[in-house]
């Protein structure tokens, strides 16, 4: 049995799961064709949602609405950031129509939302389907079940690492090699959850609302497959493990079980952010030393305060502590330097540290990590001078440390479930009314673009989508786009645009130098002699977005 004090000191911690509601739309929709709000003059045969990271359709729940409410979409399918929906004719096609989506992002958080476009002219919207969010039984699961993954991982990671090179020989090792066991199963047991969780969470249903098929889908996707290798490398190193926990294992069994627990490791950011973050193999890599790191210090610190300092002989203390301290020390310092990298990637800016979620509680966490550290520094100078005589002051100090840590774990479960802070902007675009969304016609094409945040500076990125005048996806060979600042003699600016497949939608990047209206003109060459321009104005604000 755990003792008393760390139960409590658990179930405290999973308290703060509870009343955060995690921000679960990791991938931001940045533009769509027909775009969001317009009215186009015929009806689309494909639409397209464009989002800020990859993403997959949940089967069944993405849609397209037609006027009178009947649905005229069929599968719809990925490719990298862009959803594309088939959409049949409808039978009366005059009116507004609903596109309905949940995907899953690129770091195996659900994204839903919905947009309208109407044909000929707006009309009343249909009603939207259920389901668009996540259910509250999931929002509580999900962040539950990685602390149980956390919680696990130090249990069982720390206590094993000294019973192989640092317990006493006279001293009972049953106490940690039940830690150790007790790890194990809350490994498998927040993986499992993991697993379990994710089919509600991407289905929008209640945590008991999972069918066989959902859950085979789990299984059979990168999350799923990520998840299931870790159920097996687990299994491989119990099998292996108990030899190294009771001393007796040779060198060659103690590296094997150090590799598979080091690929073990390395199936959390396979299943988190890191995944669609830049630098996404810095980051993995990252995580990973900061996992692990985490796990050695966290978990010795556990077994420090209920076993060696309880039972062992002073003098053995006095042998011992220096050296733990010595770990303990270079632990802490990779455990800061993985957690810097990756916050460095993720919060994205100096401003998100505040003003996001996921900022503030990163901040919080390190609060809690620096008195943590606090402690961990008291507790060192107690045993440079000698562990014998503040032996009394330095258990209370390790139960200090040991119960701040928890809550440190507990952070970090609510923390991966959060949209990281580069995300936020990509959101804050997309739903900024400075955004511009306008369908411009000339006799050769129609032109529907989408331009966010419109903002002074150069991170305005363009969409533009081209169609016949019957509304069919035009592809285009070559596009550009020109921009003047009205009421200036400063010079128009010409960009070209990328083509992206199929080859009816470009991207590109606007800068506004200045707060003005500007001139926008957009030249798309749909064949070798067939060439077209067509022009609007955009108003930039003289000043940004607000944080």
């Amino acid at each position: 049995m755990l003792p008393a004090w760390i139960v409590a000191v658990l179930a405290g911690a999973a308290v703060l799961l509870l009343p955060t509601a995690p921000a679960y739309a990791h991938a931001a929709m940045v533009a769509a064709a027909p775009a969001a709000g317009s009215v186009v003059g015929a009806s689309p045969t494909e639409v397209t949602v464009v989002f800020s990271e990859p993403v997959t359709p949940v089967t069944g729940r993405v849609q397209v609405l037609a006027p009178d409410g009947t649905r005229i979409s069929g599968a719809a399918r990925a490719e990298g950031t862009v959803l594309r929906i088939p959409v049949r004719r409808a039978d009366r096609p005059l009116g507004t129509y609903l596109v309905s989506y949940r995907v899953i992002s690129a770091d195996s958080h659900p994204v839903g939302g919905a947009l309208t476009f109407s044909v000929g002219a707006p009309s009343a919207r249909p009603a939207e389907p259920p389901a668009a969010g996540v259910h509250p039984s999931v929002s509580v699961a999900v962040p539950a079940a990685r602390f149980l993954g956390y919680a696990g991982l130090t249990l069982a990671v720390g206590p094993a690492l000294l019973l192989a090179l640092l317990w006493p020989r006279r001293l009972s090792r049953r106490g940690p090699i039940l830690l150790v066991r007790t790890g194990l199963g809350l490994l498998v047991a927040g993986t499992l959850a993991g697993l379990w969780t994710q089919a509600p969470n991407s289905s929008g249903d209640a945590l008991w609302q999972v069918s066989p098929g959902e859950l085979g889908q789990v299984l059979a996707s990168p999350y799923g497959l990520a998840l299931a290798a870790r159920l097996a490398l687990l299994a491989v190193v119990a099998a292996l493990l108990p030899p190294v926990l009771r001393g007796t294992a040779g060198r060659g069994r103690a590296l094997t079980v150090t590799g598979l627990a080091l690929a073990a490791l390395v199936t959390w950011p396979l299943t988190g952010h890191a995944m669609a973050a830049p630098l996404a193999g810095v980051v993995a890599a990252a995580g990973v030393v900061h996992l692990a790191a985490m796990a050695v210090w966290l978990g010795g610190l556990a077994t420090l305060a209920v076993f060696l300092l309880r039972r062992a002989h002073p003098r053995v203390l006095g042998v011992l502590l220096p050296v733990w301290s010595r770990w303990a020390a270079l632990a802490v310092v990779w455990l800061v330097g993985g957690g810097v990298v990756q916050s460095v990637v993720q919060v994205g800016s100096l401003p998100a540290l505040w003003g996001t979620e996921h900022g503030r509680l990163l901040l919080a966490k390190v609060a809690v990590l620096a008195l943590t550290l606090g402690a961990a520094a008291y507790a060192r100078r107690l045993v440079r001078r000698d562990p014998a005589a503040g032996l009394s002051r330095l258990r209370r100090t390790v139960a200090v440390e040991a119960a701040a840590t928890c809550v440190v774990l507990g952070l970090s479960a609510v923390l991966v479930q959060v949209t990281p802070g580069r995300s936020v902007a990509a959101e804050r675009a997309a739903a900024s009314d400075s955004g511009v969304s306008q369908t411009l016609s000339s006799p050769l094409f129609t032109l529907q673009f989408n331009v966010y945040p419109v903002e002074v500076g150069e991170n305005n990125t363009v969409h533009a989508f081209v169609y016949t005048p019957a509304g069919a996806p035009l592809p285009a060979e070559e596009w550009t786009i020109t921009t003047r600042l009205n009421g200036t003699d400063i010079e128009p600016v010409r960009t070209p645009m990328l083509p992206l497949l199929p080859r009816h939608h470009a991207v590109g990047a606007l800068t506004f130098p200045l707060a003005g209206t500007y001139e926008v003109r957009f030249t798309v060459r749909v064949s070798d002699i067939d060439q077209a321009t067509v022009t609007t104005t955009i108003t930039v604000p003289g000043a940004g977005p607000p944080a």
